[in-house]
């Protein structure tokens, strides 16, 4: 089983390449700063699942980095309030993401309550 196959990989992935897509429309005078923020925490998402799975063996270390994962979807909410005050998203664009970076952290946790489900003995 490869972490791909994740439910929450998958969330997170989509998630991460819609804030990508829409950073796009940011202005260029953010390109250093709140889009390279967002667009970093997101996908940090993804590779803290993908680096926790490989090391799932070790349940402290899986739970770990599942935990680094939901802080980085933390960050991410944070940075899609910022886009919203600096006027870059609308409200409803917000809302949109915030309920998928939701979802996103509700199966991280649903994996770090339920590591046997994941390969660890």
């Amino acid at each position: 089983m490869s972490f791909k196959t994740l439910l929450g990989y998958q969330k997170g992935f989509e998630l991460a390449m819609e804030i990508f897509h829409l950073t796009k429309l940011f202005p260029k005078s953010e390109t250093y700063g709140l889009s390279s923020q967002i667009i970093r925490s997101s996908r940090s998402v993804c590779s803290n699942i993908a680096e926790g799975y490989r090391k799932r063996q070790y349940v402290k270390h899986f739970k770990s980095k599942l935990s680094d994962a939901d802080s980085e979807n933390s960050e991410t909410q944070l940075w899609l309030d910022f886009a919203l005050a600096c006027e870059y998203i609308t409200n409803d664009k917000k809302l949109e993401l915030q309920d998928k970076s939701e979802e996103v952290g509700k199966l991280l946790n649903y994996m770090i309550n339920n590591p046997n489900k994941f390969g660890i003995k």
